[in-house]
């Protein structure tokens, strides 16, 4: 069904910042980057007060939201009466519809979201378009099976990451016990400027572009992007030239990844970074990691890096924790491709749950109460019969 048929689209609004009693405390304000995730949205940065809400046009709990202006795909799901952005449609479900069925099915159909908005440098799918898109709707007995199945998959999931999350704190605690802030510097290490720190080995070295990488091949292609490894490629002629091991930081993203295997440069805004005599390359890398870096956008924030100072404690020191972190991030890595494990099997659940096969034995099992259930459906929603169609 077009989703127009079975919920009602809502579009989200800005309300004037010149007004400051539009902003308060009284309702969530979801932008696109505070979705994402499956848990209900309950609370966001920034609020709006009654007025405020009105005029970005208030949503019950359990609308689904989708970001169309931007990162078009992103979803989430009220979990309390808030309101939006103009970069997010939102669907008021229904009664044949089950929210986080909906959810569920916009988060696995991030391609037909995007091929369904316009091709401009800023991609956005017009509430229109957004209306017309299909949506299937089986009886709510059956959507109410893949949302258990799914949500159980997803728990299992969102622990994952909750461990992940506290692993990955174990190494910059190890640092802070070690060699305290390297701001406050209590323990008086010696302090070096950026350029006796690090040297800039970026000149010269070929960038792939996000459109030519693979999806596997001989050289890993590293960019500013969250994930370590951006895709591959077979060409050797674009081997960064530089030394090892480095120190890859995005200048947009403020993503620092370390690098001690060949690999080419992904596209524009990666600046590759070797420690200098007097640092342990490993320690370096994590002293970047400690540091906190303003935000400036999407501007290039290799400026605010080049300001900072680094600490410069005794090599054997240094070396210690390097052994340590060594052995740790291996772990993590493991522990990584694990989780990339775990996507790909709840991608492929998501998978089957959309396309029937997860349920095929239930419905089987639930045959005779789903036709009567598909019977009233059909009359809810002024269609056909089961009976009619068959006739």
């Amino acid at each position: 069904m077009p989703i127009k048929s079975v919920a009602q689209v809502v579009t989200g609004n800005t309300p004037p910042k010149s007004d400051e009693e539009n902003y308060g405390t009284d309702f969530p304000w979801v932008k696109p980057p505070e979705l994402g995730e499956t848990e209900p949205v309950v609370s966001t940065a920034e609020s709006l007060s009654m007025q405020g809400a009105k005029r970005a046009r208030l949503l019950p709990k359990d609308a689904v939201m989708v970001c169309c202006i931007g990162s078009i795909g992103r979803v989430g799901i009220a979990g309390t009466e808030l309101a939006t952005n103009q970069q997010i449609n939102s669907a008021i479900c229904g009664d044949a519809l089950n929210p986080r069925f909906v959810m569920y099915w916009f988060m696995r159909t991030t391609e037909q979201l995007t091929a369904a908005a316009n091709n401009a440098v800023v991609p956005i799918l017009s509430k229109g378009n957004f209306e017309k898109l299909g949506i299937p709707v089986p009886p709510l007995s059956e959507q109410h099976r893949i949302v258990e199945l799914l949500d159980q998959a997803d728990a299992l999931r969102r622990l994952r990451r909750t461990a992940d999350d506290k692993v990955a704190r174990i190494l910059p605690a190890l640092f802070l016990k070690m060699f305290g802030d390297p701001v406050a510097n209590p323990m008086g290490w010696t302090v070096k400027p950026f350029d006796e720190a690090f040297r800039d080995t970026t000149a010269g070295n070929a960038k792939l572009q996000s459109k030519q990488f693979q999806e596997s091949g001989a050289i890993a292609v590293i960019d500013q992007g969250q994930s370590q490894v951006a895709g591959y490629t077979d060409d050797e002629s674009l081997l960064y030239k530089g030394e090892f091991p480095a120190v890859v930081f995005g200048d947009h993203t403020r993503i620092f990844k370390f690098v001690d295997h060949p690999f080419v440069l992904g596209a524009d805004g990666v600046r590759v970074l070797t420690s200098k005599e007097g640092f342990n390359p490993l320690f370096a890398y994590w002293h970047c990691q400690m540091l906190d870096i303003p935000s400036a956008g999407y501007s290039r924030h290799f400026k605010f890096l080049k300001e900072k100072s680094f600490i410069c404690p005794d090599e054997a020191l240094q070396t210690n924790y390097a052994t340590k972190a060594e052995s740790f991030m291996a772990q993590l890595s493991a522990l990584d491709d694990a989780a990339h494990d775990v996507e790909k099997l709840f991608s492929a659940l998501m998978h089957k749950a959309f396309s029937g096969d997860l349920t095929a034995k239930w419905r089987q099992a639930h045959m005779q109460e789903l036709l009567t259930e598909m019977q009233q459906q059909a009359k809810t929603l002024n269609l056909p019969t089961p009976k009619e169609i068959a006739a």
